[in-house]
């Protein structure tokens, strides 16, 4: 395809490792053009110096954040810190862009709980009321009638991409849904943290966030929109001494005990029938994080222990990729018509 026949997309927010990685994959989509690439701190800059390994393909430099000039892209991505996105999307959807938001803006159904969890009063409810959950393999059918996406956090997609068979049928008590989840540093962002930095998270594994995570409301909105009641969940994230990869290890009672392993996985496979990017693992085979890496896949092992009654599922997902800006670009495939695995990679960094 000639580059003038391709849609034009913009990336706002485009110097962090949300924003490297979706500028990789776009580089690499074949129906799209990056057209203009806005940040904050990095404006004046050339792409190509902030990340040099991308020198020799993007000669764009990262410009002032201007409505305008993201206003000649067909569909913009932010990628900007929460309580920032709301701040510019209403401004790019009046000015008719379809906007992808990787920040926790558009995830809520509720602007109380954001607010509350957030810390950002507002004042864009009618606007937020449009938004759709940007989880491909729940939400496709909105997706591809929506203008502006929520993408979901990378714990979550992990989180939820275990639970969503299981609630969505039944198959669990809802309030013993136990989420132990392990992240790679990247997932802290490319700032400066003294938790982050290599002599204090190397050979160290430690729990952050107990209890108080803000992800926990965005994972109990679509547990409960699922299981069709007000679900609760307990969720512990940790951070883990790698670079990227989540693994989730999710815990709840079956309802009904006398269910074995092996139905669980013709369930789940069913359930996934029509997801190209979750791989339901056979029979005593559970998931490893560098399976994942580099990416849009999502692995689910299965065991359930008749001993307590207990499922256990191992979802395994690159916190970069299907976590973050991979599903932004899923959600664009599936908002422009195009095949949902256009452009995505299904081969992982391996070993």
């Amino acid at each position: 395809m000639d580059s003038s026949d391709r849609l034009p997309v913009g990336i706002i927010g485009a110097s962090g490792y949300g924003g490297v990685q979706l500028v990789r994959l776009l580089l690499e989509h074949p129906r799209v053009t990056i057209a203009y690439l806005g940040g904050d701190s990095s404006a004046g800059k050339l792409f190509g110096d902030l990340y040099p390994h991308l020198a020799h393909r993007v000669s764009l430099p990262v410009e002032k954040i201007d409505i305008e000039a993201a206003a000649r892209c067909a569909v913009v991505f932010l990628g900007l810190p929460n309580g920032l996105a709301c701040d510019l999307a209403p401004s790019l959807l009046e000015r008719g862009c379809k906007v992808l938001d990787l920040s926790a803006d558009y995830r809520f159904w509720d602007l109380a709980t954001y607010s509350a969890w957030y810390q950002k009063e507002r004042h864009d409810s009618v606007i937020a009321a449009q938004a759709v959950y940007g989880l491909p393999e729940l939400y496709r059918e909105k997706i591809k009638a929506a203008s502006l996406v929520g993408c979901p956090g990378c714990y979550p997609t992990a989180s939820l991409l275990a639970l969503s068979p299981l609630l969505k049928q039944g198959l669990i008590l809802p309030e013993t849904a136990i989420i132990d989840a392990k992240s790679g540093a990247s997932g802290g962002g490319r700032q400066a943290k003294t938790h982050l930095l290599l002599a204090e998270a190397d050979n160290s594994l430690g729990a952050y966030g107990v209890a108080a995570h803000r992800h926990t409301p965005e994972i109990e909105q679509i547990c409960s929109d699922l299981a069709g009641h007000e679900v609760r969940v307990q969720f512990t994230p940790h951070l883990i001494p790698m670079v990227r990869g989540i693994l989730a290890t999710v815990y709840a009672t079956l309802r009904d005990p006398g269910l074995v392993r092996e139905d669980l996985i013709t369930i789940f496979s069913a359930f996934y029938r029509s997801s190209p990017f979750v791989k339901v693992l056979p029979s005593g085979q559970y998931p490893q994080t560098k399976w994942a890496c580099g990416t849009n896949l999502c692995y689910l092992g299965i065991e359930v222990d008749s001993r307590t009654d207990r499922i256990i599922v191992l979802s395994a997902i690159d916190n970069l990729i299907k976590g973050q800006s991979g599903q932004a670009v899923q959600c664009l495939n599936l908002m422009m018509g195009w095949e949902e695995s256009l452009g995505l990679p299904q081969l992982s960094f391996y070993p």
